[in-house]
């Protein structure tokens, strides 16, 4: 768990709730449908989040299907571990930006806006999958302080295979919208997430090259390049050899 960048997220989510308590939310499922009528259906799944406390109250039983796992697995922790590490900055900025965003509206005004952007997701199968996470705010304080919020993921990986991520600001009620809203860059990425002896190795085997051939040519023991080549796959969430060259071919990482 990148334990940096769950302190800073949460910094930012108790930035919109401002100084309000953790305020009880009634239960009521036909508000959560009205909601869900908001959002466009597809292969997705729904989740209520508390701002006051940074975490995610429920999620519905289908996020299963969409990202293989259990919603006692569907945490905050979980979803800043699985984020694309090139989209991870994204998120963060993104959210800074609604943070700013919604300080700038009348507490009624909370209300008539859904924050929409894209980012990828690791699964279960540590494949990556594009999500549209599309948040609308279901309990606010008398101030306008944001304490609950209730959210959609949906794979549009079909739709937007690769690309930025994009944030927008969707009016409701006849509220204006703001569409590919530009970002403070707070958070910047990773530069290099590779080292470069593992672009060195991947490099190799972009040519073709096999483990020991490979150990061969540089000098080090095949193990090593074995437990290098394992390291590459976790490090960019990948399934395969295959998946790592053509991800490193693609992003430009060597």
């Amino acid at each position: 768990m990148d334990i940096i960048h769950y302190n800073e997220a949460r910094k930012i989510w108790q930035r919109i709730a401002r100084t309000s308590p953790n305020i009880a939310f009634p239960r009521d499922e036909e508000l959560h449908k009205k909601f869900l009528s908001i959002f466009q259906a597809g292969n997705y799944y729904y989740y209520i989040f508390n701002c006051v406390t940074a975490t995610i109250e429920s999620v519905s039983d289908n996020v299963l299907q969409v990202l293989g796992y259990t919603p006692e697995e569907f945490t905050v922790e979980f979803i800043l571990n699985s984020i694309h590490p090139d989209d991870l900055s994204y998120f963060m900025n993104f959210e800074n930006e609604v943070v700013n965003f919604f300080a700038k509206l009348s507490p009624e005004a909370v209300f008539h806006y859904k924050v929409r952007y894209d980012y990828r997701i690791k699964t279960a199968g540590s494949n990556y999958i594009r999500l549209l996470q599309q948040v609308v705010t279901i309990q606010s304080d008398d101030t306008g302080a944001v304490l609950r919020t209730m959210g959609v993921h949906t794979d549009i990986t079909y739709l937007k295979p690769d690309g930025v991520p994009q944030l927008s600001f969707i009016g409701l009620d006849g509220a204006p919208s703001y569409h590919n809203v530009a970002v403070q860059k707070i958070y910047e990425p990773t530069k290099e997430i590779l080292t470069r002896r593992e672009k060195q190795i991947l490099a190799y085997m972009v040519q073709g090259y096999k483990s020991k051939e490979i150990a061969d040519i540089i000098s080090i023991s095949k193990q090593t390049v074995v437990t290098h080549r394992r390291n590459m796959l976790n490090k960019t969430g990948s399934a395969s050899a295959a998946e790592l060259v053509m991800k490193g071919l693609r992003e430009g990482w060597i």
